[in-house]
This record gives C-alpha cells, sequence and structure tokens, in this order.
C-alpha cells in the first residue's frame, strides 16, 4: 500500500538546535523519507509545491513555534496573495542568483526581522509561510523565497 502525507509538524525555534532540527526535517522530504512530495513508493506527487507554515508562536520570533510542511495546491498562493491585497498577509520576495535557496531564506527573513524591529510592519505571530524555489524550477534561473507575513 502507498500513502503520502499532507503535513508533518514539529515544534522548535530559531536556535542553532531548532535549525538542525528544521533543516533534518527538509532532508527527510526531500528524499521521501516523510512522504509529503513524494509517496512511499517514491513516486513524486505531480502538481503540489512544499510550504512551510510557521505558527503556535510562544511570544515573537524568539520563542518556540510550531513549524509546519505541507504540500500545497497551486490555489494556495492565489489565496494568499488575495490575502496580502486585503492588508492581511505582507510578501517578502527574494532572490539569490547563485542559486543557493538557503542564502535566499535568509535574505528574506533579515527583511522581515529588520521591518518589524524599524515598526514597518507590525506582526501577528499567528501564521506565517514560506515558499523557497529551487532555481531549476524557476522561469530566471534564480532561487527564490516568498513570505507571507501575518499583519495586523
Amino acid at each position: 500500500m502507498s500513502y503520502k502525507l499532507k503535513e508533518v509538524t514539529i515544534r522548535t525555534n530559531n536556535s542553532i538546535e531548532g535549525m538542525k532540527e528544521i533543516d533534518e526535517i527538509w532532508k527527510d522530504i526531500e528524499n521521501g523519507k516523510l512522504p509529503i512530495l513524494f509517496d512511499t513508493d517514491h513516486i513524486f506527487q505531480k502538481g503540489v509545491s512544499p510550504v512551510s507554515k510557521y505558527s503556535n508562536y510562544t511570544n515573537d520570533e524568539m520563542g518556540n513555534h510550531d513549524i509546519t510542511v505541507m504540500a500545497v495546491k497551486p490555489d494556495f498562493f492565489e489565496k494568499m496573495e488575495m490575502k496580502v491585497m486585503e492588508g492581511l498577509y505582507k510578501k517578502y520576495d527574494e532572490e539569490d542568483e547563485s542559486g543557493n535557496i538557503s542564502i535566499c531564506a535568509k535574505k528574506a527573513w533579515k527583511k522581515v526581522w529588520q521591518d518589524y524591529k524599524s515598526g514597518n510592519i507590525d506582526r501577528t505571530f499567528t501564521e506565517d509561510y514560506e515558499s523557497t524555489v529551487p532555481p531549476e524550477y524557476t522561469k530566471d534561473g534564480k532561487a527564490h523565497c516568498y513570505l507571507y507575513i501575518a499583519v495586523k
């Protein structure tokens, strides 16, 4: 019998150990050990994209929070764009010319933290979303990171 997971959640934080836990989850997803993008027969699930949801914050980005990695359909991004237009979320879009998605994500989160600390955004710390796209899946050949940050 073949099966796939819709999502997997861990409780973590932004410490060095927490970052290692997040990396391990992603490695398990990428190699199919956790069948979110692939089913248990290692067949890629067409039409899905991996997205990280950050939720259940203890207080702010320095405290514990849940990270849920889930497979979403294209309409997820359409719905998020509507929420941006409604002012419920702010979208951050960063790229890395060298194709490194990790650098790309760090650049995006750095902008979020700068905007938050400077008062340019008022985060709700309810549910935030991250989608990183490797260069082989983009039209311009660059890595992209899209963050949707919940705002008041």
